[in-house]
Parts: C-alpha cells; structure tokens; sequence
C-alpha cells in the first residue's frame, strides 16, 4: 500500500484555506459607478498576488445586502496568518485580483436583505466572510454572523472568529479532549495558539505542551505548562516530562514536524494539521517551500496509523462553512464560546490595534511572527504619522503609489502596541 499523499488529495497547504465557494471567492465589490450619488467606503485592495506593495487603500463601492444578507458596518476585522498566504498567491487555486482580502471583522448592522429574521439595525455583531472583510463595509450571508455579548469589545469580537471558534473544534470535536490528557501545540503565542492555551484551561489537569519563538517565553510563559523553543527539540523535552507522549499534536506547519508529532502519540492520540505557516519564508511566494511542505507531508504510513492506534487528521474551517455547508454546527460551537466568555473563562488576547492605512505593518509584524495573539484592523483609528524614513505617499483617496519590491525593508512607524 502506498503512503497517504496528503500533499497531492487534501494540499491542505495552507491555515483554512481550501478556497472557498467559488461563488463568493474573491469577489470583490463592483466597481465605483459614475455620478455623485454613488456611496463609497475605504477598503484595502489586493490588486496582485505578491509583496506588500501589492496592498492598496482605496475607494470602492458601497455593497447592498442581497436575499439573506446582513450588511455590517465594520469596527474592526481580524488578521491571520492566512492573509500573507493570500496576498502572495500561496493557496490552492487562489481567487482573481484584484480583491478585497479578510475573513472576519465586527461591527453594527447597518440594513438586511430579505429573509433575515433574528437581526435588527443597530445589533453588535461578528461575522465571517468569504473575503472582502477589510473594508468599512461588509454584506454576508445571515447563517455567518453572530450577535456578540454586551461586555465584548469590537477588537475581542474581530479577534474571535478564527481563531476560538477553529481552536475549539479541533480540540473537541476533532480530538475530543477530556480531563486528564496532554496537548502540543505549535506556534503557541499567536491566535490560536493562545486560544488552545484558554481552551484547555477549562478543564482539569489537562497538561499543554508549547513551542515558540524564545522572545514570546516571558508573555506567555503562564498560559501553558511547558514552553520549548520552536527551534529546539521539542520531542526530547516533551519525552522527559511525559515519556509516554501526548494525546493531542496541533500542527500549523504543513506537515513539516508530522513524523515527530505522530512519534510523540499515545495510542488513540490525535494528530491536527490545520495550517502551513512555514510556508511563508520570504515577502513573496516560495516554490521551495511549496515544494519542501509537499514532500515531507507524503510521508504518513496509513499501516503505521493503524498498527500505532493513532489517528491523524486535517481542519480548515473556512472549507467548512463556505465550502461544506456546516455553519449550523459553527453556530452552536460559538454559542458555547460565547458562554464560556460571559463565564470569563476565556478572553481573546489582542496583540495590537493599527490603522486601514496600516495593514502593511501590521502585515509585517505577523510575518515576523512578532505578535503575541491577535492583530486588528480598527476601521476607526487615525494612523500613527510617518516617521522622516518612511518616503511612501498616500493620494487624498488613499490610494499609495506603486513602490518597489523590497522598498517597505527599511521603513518604520512609531510603535503603538496596545
């Protein structure tokens, strides 16, 4: 029997990716109509796949919501990991551009289309969206937006779609987590990393095992109960303190650690490939590590699997609301999030706030891998002046003229971290 090739019938290459209904996929707004009443909105435009200097700020057409539809005026939308595979064009049949990039944001309604019973004008919400979430004005389907709690903030509420609601399916209707077990998770200071840190908090003596970037140690040092550099050995380290191993692997990695992560398996442990982080090398698009994720990843055993009594699996789930039509199971997963927010069992943590005008930084620094939780989009914050070294001009539509490759390297704004 030849080895699952995870690569070539899920090329589940990338964080949520599998990409999403054609229908919707990267359909961006109509164009602006000629005449003066024509409503317009900011929005930040991808009109290539590629670098930073692909991103635009600029004016777009206002949507109408549709059948079905609820139109948000936005507040603030969410950023992951997902966005720079986008922007470079590092997923599976990728949309056309230009487009309006963003899968989560949160706001007030603002109109609905019809059949939209159970909103009313002036409800707080949260909403996913098949793309188009980065504007001040977004319209989605009814079945994906959700009233928030009273005490939530628009930024938690932005900050919580993707990663809460992916975090708490893998953990337990994927993995089945229960008390007593272990759980190693990569890439344990950003979104969903510290969201499968909360998660597990919430029931007893569940052990969390974490690797991360060594600068992220000392922040999130007490939201897990043993913290590894991502670059170090982690499967020694973890073998010292469990020898037996652990119940549950989350891999953000494409495949990268799967041979380990299915070597640190007790029987009947689960291991989760959910993301491809490692995919992102450089600004632009990596073949190399496009090519190197796609062999390594070919390598799993099916006898293995079943001699070892372990199991592994895959997760994506924007594939599962857009694709695969179970936003009804979603919607129940968030209530109980939800729940356990009014509990204050959990809180999203937000690494910082930054400007629309922003998003190139705020671009950067998830490609640094220097947040700890979440970024976010406010809609409504003015951002912060251009320090002398940062030559970039912005158009009075905020539209930034074209800039080289490579040229954003050396710029800086003041910092802002909230």
């Amino acid at each position: 029997m030849k080895p699952i090739d995870m690569a070539k019938e899920g090329a589940e290459v990338s964080e949520e990716t599998e990409h999403m209904i054609e229908k919707n996929g990267g359909k961006e707004p109509e164009s602006v109509m000629p005449g003066g009443d024509a409503k317009e909105m900011r929005a930040v435009v991808l009109t290539g796949f590629g670098g930073l200097n692909k991103l635009r700020v600029t004016k777009k057409a206002m949507p109408e919501p549709q059948e079905g539809e609820v139109k948000i005026r936005v507040k603030a939308c969410g950023l992951n990991f997902l966005d720079l595979m986008v922007r470079q064009g590092n997923i599976d049949n990728p949309p056309k551009t230009p487009l309006i990039p963003g899968f989560e944001c949160s706001g007030i309604v603002e109109a609905m289309g019809g059949n939209t019973k159970g909103f009313e004008i002036g409800d707080r919400v949260m909403a996913f969206v098949n793309y188009n979430a980065w504007a001040e004005v977004v319209c989605t389907p009814l079945e994906f937006v959700y009233k928030i709690p009273d005490e939530m903030t628009f930024p938690e509420a932005a900050a919580f779609p993707m990663n809460f609601v992916a975090a708490y399916m893998m953990l337990f209707e994927v993995a089945n987590l229960h008390e007593g077990m272990s759980v190693l998770v990569h890439s344990a200071g950003g979104g969903v990393g510290q969201a499968v840190a909360q998660l597990c908090s919430t029931i007893p003596n569940v052990t969390v095992f974490g690797t991360a970037s060594p600068f992220k140690h000392e922040a999130i040092k007490d939201s897990v109960t043993h913290l590894f550099d991502r670059n170090a050995d982690y499967v020694q380290e973890v073998k010292k303190i469990s020898p037996d191993g652990v119940d549950i692997v989350l891999d953000c990695l494409c495949g990268e650690n799967t041979g380990k992560g299915l070597g640190l398996l007790k029987p009947l442990g689960t291991y989760i490939l959910y993301g491809s982080s490692n995919m992102v090398t450089g600004e632009t698009k990596s073949f190399f590590s496009f090519a190197k994720s796609w062999w390594q990843v070919e390598k799993v055993n099916p006898i293995k699997l079943y001699e070892e009594n372990k199991v592994i699996a895959g997760f994506s789930l924007l594939n599962l609301l857009f694709k695969q039509g179970r936003s009804g199971l979603v919607k129940t997963v968030v209530q109980k999030l939800f729940s356990l927010y009014e509990q204050k069992k959990v809180k999203p943590v937000v690494d910082s706030l930054w400007a629309v005008e922003e998003v190139k930084e705020a671009m950067q620094r998830i490609h640094d891998r220097g947040n700890i939780g979440k970024l976010i989009l406010d809609v409504e914050k003015s951002p912060i002046p251009l320090m002398a070294n940062d030559s970039t001009e912005t158009s009075e539509a905020g539209e930034e003229e074209e800039e080289h490759e490579g040229d954003n390297d050396n710029k800086e704004r003041m910092p802002f971290i909230q």
